[in-house]
C-alpha cells in the first residue's frame, strides 16, 4: 500500500517499480477508468531514424514476411503498383 503525502505525491513500491522498469526521474501516467485510476509507464517514443535505416528494416522485415509466406505455402500478395521507396519519396515532411 502506498501513502499519498500532504503535496499529493505517491511512492511506487519497488517490487512495482522494478516489475515495470520504473526508474528514479521516468514519468508515469494516471488514467481514469470508471471508478478505479490505472497508473502506466509513460510510453518512451523511439528516437526517429534515418531513411536509409527505415528503408533496411522495412527490407528486413520485408524478408521475414515472405520467408513466412513461403513456409505457410500463401499466395504472394498482390502487386499493389507502388515500391517501396515511393513510400519515402512520395511523402511530405514533417
Amino acid at each position: 500500500m502506498a501513502k499519498v503525502t500532504s503535496k499529493l505525491q505517491v511512492t511506487v513500491p519497488k517490487t512495482v517499480a522494478k516489475h515495470f522498469g520504473i526508474r528514479p526521474g521516468d514519468t508515469i501516467e494516471w488514467v481514469i477508468a470508471g471508478d478505479a485510476i490505472r497508473v502506466l509507464p509513460a510510453r518512451i517514443r523511439q528516437p526517429s531514424r534515418d531513411p536509409a535505416e527505415r528503408l533496411r528494416l522495412f527490407d528486413l522485415a520485408t524478408a521475414r514476411q515472405q520467408d513466412r509466406d513461403a513456409s505457410l505455402r500463401l499466395k504472394p500478395a498482390r502487386q499493389r503498383g507502388w515500391t517501396r521507396r515511393a513510400l519515402y519519396t512520395r511523402a511530405r515532411p514533417r
